[in-house]
């Protein structure tokens, strides 16, 4: 079972606290990250600490979860059905070109986290409710674009879904890796040829 909050921090002390956890877990793994460290950084005592959370786990899925909501504040994401009709590509770009808008440091923390090979993904964590959450919008997405008749229909539609998935993340977890080392144009052209390449696996 995962980790869960036992009780509620004020609202400046709690996002100071995760704020210092995502930089943590983001730097150090899941598994090497140190709670000590974390509580001292923010002048907190062990006691009161487990007042609030009852685990690591728990801190790092309530991490988790603030991060996805900063990041859906800074990126609205549309709901599927928005995607129908002829501007399905239009809008999918525009998402996927904002989101590397938002990925200097600070809004490549829940990038950074979703990509930890030893982050804590079982039932009810906050990775798989997330990862859930992503596979349902991008399976009614492209069920969208098909209805539409801008998505390929020759696959079975959740077969495409896990073909798509399965390049987005490798494209994703890639370009999280490299970003550093690109320049702009550099940046620029690579997402230009990431969009082409989507639009070649599933484009009709």
């Amino acid at each position: 079972m995962p980790g869960a909050e036992t009780g509620v921090l004020p609202p400046r002390r709690r996002e100071t606290l995760l704020a210092t956890a995502a930089r943590e877990f983001a730097g150090a793994g899941y598994q090497r990250a140190s709670l000590n460290r974390i509580i001292r950084s923010c002048r907190m005592s062990k006691s009161s600490f487990y007042h609030y959370f009852d685990s690591k786990e728990a801190l790092f899925d309530a991490t988790v979860l603030d991060a996805a909501q900063r990041l859906l504040a800074a990126l609205p994401v549309p709901a599927p059905a928005d995607l129908a009709g002829p501007h399905f590509w239009t809008r999918i770009d525009e998402l996927i070109t904002g989101a590397v808008r938002l990925g200097g440091p600070e809004g490549r923390v829940l990038w950074t986290l979703f990509y930890l090979p030893d982050a804590p993904t079982g039932p009810g964590s906050a990775l798989a409710r997330l990862r859930a959450g992503i596979d349902g919008w991008l399976a009614a997405a492209l069920a969208a674009g098909r209805d539409a008749g801008v998505v390929r229909t020759d696959l079975p539609a959740s077969l495409q879904a896990a073909l798509a998935l399965a390049v987005l993340q490798a494209m994703d977890e890639w370009s999280l890796h490299q970003i550093d080392s690109l320049s702009p144009d550099e940046l620029a052209a690579l997402v230009d040829a990431q969009l082409q390449a989507l639009h070649r696996l599933v484009g009709h």
